[in-house]
């Protein structure tokens, strides 16, 4: 496949994952809103809405593994720089957390990480135009 037929599937694949996942977030959300659960049942809705999101990974994996040299590179660094910015700004709010700051929210680490990878992917991309 050339680069334009991967990036037509991995969309496909993508945004038919990220359906599922709002659907099954909006279903899991009403479910626990409108009816009552034993613990074990709760525990198995709250986390459904993150079964897609394996789909969305494998997505992304497949895109990079059929992905040129180049776009690997831009990628891993894209992956590096989003990594280490997420630990040192998640650290560094740990200590504001000390001082009366409000608890970071857990759920918000992963959205952060593939924002963090989207700066990094659009910024090494134009580096290496």
């Amino acid at each position: 496949m050339n680069p334009k037929q991967d990036m037509r599937r991995y969309m496909k694949e993508f945004l038919s994952a990220m359906s599922v996942y709002v659907i099954v977030l909006i279903v899991s959300v009403t479910l626990l809103k409108n009816y009552e659960f034993a613990r074990v049942w709760q525990i198995i809705i709250s986390i459904a809405p993150a079964l897609p999101v394996i789909f969305v990974m494998v997505a992304m994996m497949r895109l990079l593994k059929d992905s040129d040299e180049l776009q690997q590179r831009i990628n891993l660094l894209a992956t590096t720089f989003s990594a280490v910015l997420t630990g040192l700004l998640t650290f560094s709010y740990g200590f504001l957390e000390n001082i009366g700051f409000p608890k970071f929210p857990t759920f918000a680490f992963f959205p952060m990480l593939f924002m963090l990878w989207g700066l990094g992917r659009a910024y090494f991309t134009k580096r290496y135009e």
